[in-house]
């Protein structure tokens, strides 16, 4: 499947800078020593692929996923065959005792890369997976920084969102704050970051879901008002190394990506990949409708599609990956653009955060209306809009 083109776009975005620094991309790799963690989610995937390709000294990979573990295995062994360095895989969650005495018993890492997060703007439709949100996205992030300064690890990096710009939902904003807190370490370990665009594609995304309709013969839905940026995943591997490697401290990477060449609707897109697979879209007015008609249109080479405005919790818009107070270097890379920042945080608030989230955990009880209003507090201009609505209910 030519991914590029589903997308709207000839090549690859980062082809002259990745060519530019091969060879010093090459030697760092050869010379270092990795850990993954969350290595076996799609950006995980293709960030696992992109240091083992340039032979590294040692590369261990952690993710809460054993299936998928086994998979990244397979694919690697099958594309790259082996390396002369010390290539491992552990199913561990990184919030357990368990990650923590794997931690401790090695910890000998020149770089450390966690890709783990809650992703999903629908996990914010009940209290009790927005809570793990706020777990895995922020205070995951913060035990495993605070373990790799114990150790004495070269560099942190982390992966955050585009949606931390400027956030309207509970997933954006929990990235937010864990750049926040962030921040305050790397006044004791080089840390780096990247802002992303949507992974064309990547496990359990509105594309991937194209794959699964097909497979499963059932109709495909797609909001037709809204236009995202895309990255395919060998692209998201390279943001992710090029920030780790070559990302001074508190660096955050992004793609420049240009609204009038790379917007693309997903109605676009699966009209697109549609007819890639020899099907022409039919477009429905109902879901009943979508499928009931599933059989009688396939034989005549036609899919059902419905097409609808979107109108659910957390949806952005517009996408932007730096806002207008942060200072930009443009002038680098090029086609990677690089929020700078200063050392700057707020101590008191960090700890408050803490604490509260803290209570909420040992009462065993909150709502959303309480992490919101944390969220507020923290974020300011924080533009959540509670519709009431989450694609839960919703084909």
């Amino acid at each position: 499947m030519d991914i590029l083109g589903l997308i709207g776009r000839k090549e690859e975005l980062f082809h002259q800078d990745i060519s530019q620094y091969q060879q010093e991309l090459m030697q760092l790799v050869s010379q270092s020593k990795f850990l993954v963690i969350g290595g076996a989610g799609s950006i995980g995937q293709a960030v696992t692929k992109e240091i083992f390709k340039r032979n590294p000294l040692k590369l261990h990979v952690v993710d809460i996923s054993e299936n998928n573990m086994v998979e990244l295995v397979r694919d690697i062994r099958s594309s790259y065959g082996y390396i002369s360095g010390d290539f491992q895989t552990f199913a561990l969650d990184i919030g357990s005792l368990e990650y923590d005495a794997f931690f401790e018993a090695d910890g000998d890492y020149d770089y450390v890369l966690n890709l783990s997060a809650l992703k999903h703007v629908r996990s914010e439709k009940d209290p009790y997976t927005l809570m793990r949100m706020i777990q895995v996205n922020i205070f995951n992030t913060e035990k495993t920084v605070q373990q790799c300064i114990k150790k004495g690890v070269k560099k942190y990096f982390c992966v955050s969102t585009d949606k931390a710009a400027n956030p309207v939902n509970m997933m954006g904003a929990s990235k937010r704050i864990m750049e926040m807190f962030l921040m305050r370490r790397s006044s004791e370990i080089n840390i780096s970051t990247a802002r992303f665009a949507n992974v064309a594609f990547s496990d359990g995304s509105l594309l991937h879901g194209f794959n699964q309709r097909i497979q499963k013969k059932q109709p495909i839905a797609a909001p037709n008002d809204i236009k995202r940026y895309f990255v395919i995943p060998k692209e998201s591997g390279e943001l992710c190394l090029m920030s780790c490697l070559m990302g001074q401290n508190r660096d955050i990477f992004f793609p420049k990506l240009s609204e009038h060449l790379h917007l693309i609707t997903f109605s676009d897109i699966a009209m697109r990949y549609l007819k890639n697979l020899g099907y022409q879209p039919h477009i429905c007015e109902t879901e009943e409708e979508a499928r009931m008609r599933i059989d009688a249109l396939i034989e005549k080479k036609k899919w059902p599609c419905l097409f609808s405005g979107s109108d659910t919790t957390g949806e952005k818009d517009f996408e932007e990956f730096y806002t207008e107070k942060e200072i930009l270097d443009m002038e680098r890379f090029h086609n990677f653009g690089i929020i700078k920042n200063h050392l700057a945080f707020d101590d008191a608030q960090l700890n408050y955060f803490s604490q509260e989230i803290a209570k909420l955990r040992a009462q065993a009880y909150w709502s959303k209306e309480d992490l919101v209003k944390l969220f507020h507090e923290m974020i300011p201009d924080f533009g959540h809009k509670e519709t009431g609505k989450y694609l839960d209910a919703k084909m």
